[in-house]
């Protein structure tokens, strides 16, 4: 585990922009797995402005994002597949064969996450994943459930996650209660884990998911386990690290360049 600090949001998205810079200039047809939400948007906003620059190139790269919810259209725009391509796809020279994300208009969970599973598979993994940190833990949309779920499966959100999301929502729109996300276990086996957190308000639920239990009651606590994680977080975010100190992890701390 490697945690870099950052003073705030800004310096955060650039440093892991440079994180996935280099995994795309190494590897050119790598396998990006995306999220959405806030915490990203800025990451999105820096790999855009290099690719303008002529520093980076998307031709050959492949991105499979984490979920959509269920029963929205790509082209609504509270859809993740409207946000991806206003945030970045519309702005960078992928190939759209090469996007992947959950189709929220398929009615039958068992079809679409078998399809799903399939895409990860016949990419032969994902190389880097990109994830934020929610409020109760959840990672992609695996809330705190009694086991932990390994594959993509359509999941009821919680009223947390639910409430969180409703800023994005207009007034008269319903805001889905249901979502498809990739699971545990295919996050997991990506080669590489990049977590993302900025924010006092989540520097409580960073704390419990780096240094408790391995739990699926906190999702994000899986993570501990995996042999590449990199954690970017700003000063607000780490703040409850630094002041209780835990052995297990206060001594990976790196003040970002």
């Amino acid at each position: 585990m490697k945690i870099y600090q950052v003073k705030d949001y800004k310096e955060m998205s650039r440093k892991a922009a440079n994180i996935i810079s280099a995994q795309i200039i190494i590897k050119p047809n790598c396998v990006l797995g995306l999220a959405t939400g806030s915490t990203p948007i800025g990451v999105y906003q820096q790999l855009v402005e290099w690719y303008q620059k002529g520093d980076l190139d998307f031709a050959e790269v492949k991105t499979i994002n984490l979920d959509e919810y269920k029963g929205v259209a790509p082209d609504n725009k509270q859809s993740y597949h409207y946000f991806m391509n206003k945030n970045l796809f519309e702005k960078v020279n992928i190939n759209p064969i090469n996007i992947n994300i959950p189709n929220g208009l398929e009615e039958d969970s068992s079809v679409e996450c078998a399809r799903y599973n399939k895409i990860i598979n016949n990419l032969g993994g994902i190389d880097m994943q990109l994830l934020g940190l929610g409020h109760n833990g959840h990672i992609g949309f695996n809330e705190p459930e009694g086991v932990f779920e390994i594959g993509t499966h359509c999941v009821a959100l919680t009223q947390s996650t639910i409430e969180a999301n409703s800023r994005l929502f207009e007034k008269d729109e319903i805001i889905p209660n249901y979502a498809y996300t990739m699971g545990i276990k295919s996050i997991l086996q990506a080669k590489k884990i990049l977590l993302l957190v900025s924010g006092e308000d989540k520097a409580e639920i960073l704390m419990e998911s780096l240094n408790g239990p391995v739990t699926p009651s906190v999702p994000a606590s899986i993570l501990q386990l995996h042999n590449d994680l990199t954690i970017v977080a700003d000063e607000a975010a780490l703040s409850v690290i630094k002041l209780r100190k835990p052995a297990s992890i206060v001594m990976e701390l790196e003040e970002s360049c």
